[in-house]
């Protein structure tokens, strides 16, 4: 199992709507607005990271008001 962090950024005031799309997306395992340098953060759990990776710019960038995203990889150790 693989685990991804995503950070978003949107346009000022779609906060609520951007939060209430991206927690319906497959493969989001939590998601929570944040307030400093970015908006929200979304935990992405799927079998590898091409999965996450496609999960991001197929799923999460395609949400309108999404302008940014930043994809941290887990790592198991």
């Amino acid at each position: 199992m693989s685990v991804g962090y995503v950070l978003i950024n949107v346009t000022p005031g779609t906060e609520k709507s951007v939060y209430r799309s991206v927690i319906e997306l497959p493969h989001v395992d939590d998601a929570t607005v944040l307030f400093g340098d970015h908006d929200l953060i979304v935990k992405l759990v799927a079998d590898d990271l091409a999965t996450i990776a496609k999960a991001v710019v197929e799923h999460i960038r395609q949400v309108p008001g999404v302008v940014e995203t930043k994809t941290l990889a887990g790592a198991e150790i």
